[in-house]
This record gives structure tokens, sequence and C-alpha cells, in this order.
């Protein structure tokens, strides 16, 4: 199966995921566990595409392919965490389900091997001899 998302629009889509994570509770009047599940999901999925080897990432030190499985274990994991504590908030609940079944799309149509592999970890900078 041709993967049609390429890395950079891929990382188009994570920088949006991360504003509408951090303005979903304002915006879906949640408050609570899931608020807060929105704030630190957009603070790790921030860090997590700063860090990224793609063309929108900064410290290109964590492999695009990673970042898919993380990604793919993290769109069941939306989609299970409101059974396991809010359920009854409609709202929260329906934007964790489809929040999941949206992420899962977006790594069934990413194309993970298109992007550039990192060319030095964060130990293994080179020495500068004076």
């Amino acid at each position: 199966m041709k993967r049609l998302l390429s890395p950079r629009n891929h990382g188009y889509i994570d920088y949006l995921a991360v504003g509408l994570l951090l303005l979903a509770p304002t915006l879906f009047r949640f408050s609570g566990l899931p608020a807060a599940l929105c704030y630190v999901l957009a603070v790790v999925q921030g860090g997590m595409s700063l860090m990224t080897a793609y063309p929108l990432g900064v410290a290109k030190v964590i492999p695009f392919t990673v970042h898919g499985t993380i990604e793919v274990i993290t769109s069941v994991a939306l989609v299970i965490v409101p059974f396991l504590g809010f359920s009854e908030m409609v709202r929260a609940r329906n934007f964790f389900i489809v929040s999941g079944i949206a992420l899962f799309l977006v790594w069934l149509t990413t194309n993970y091997q298109a992007a550039e592999r990192p060319t030095q970890g964060l130990g293994m900078r080179r020495r500068i001899h004076v």
C-alpha cells in the first residue's frame, strides 16, 4: 500500500494536533481528568515532534519510525482511556475517541520510511580538539 502522507505534511498535522489538544478543554468545555490529559498529551506530542528526525523536527533524535510506533500505540490508548475514568462525560469521551481514530488514520497514511535518519544521537557528538 502506498502511503500518501509525507513526513513534512505529517509534521504540520502533529503541530496542529498540539494546538487542538491545548484548545480542546476550552472549545469543548470539559475539565478535570480529560483536560489534564489534553495538556499532558500536548506537551508530549510537542516535545516528540520537536525531537523527531523529520523535516519539521528541530533536534532530530527520535527516528520517524519510532515516532510512528508511539503514535499507533497512542491512537489505541486514546480510544480506551475514556472508559477508564470519564466515559460519562460525553464531549470528552467523544473527543478522545475521535482523536484516537484520527491519529490512527494519520499513522495508516504516513510514509514513515521517507524521513531522514538522525545522524548523531545525544551521546554521539564529535569531539573537537584544540
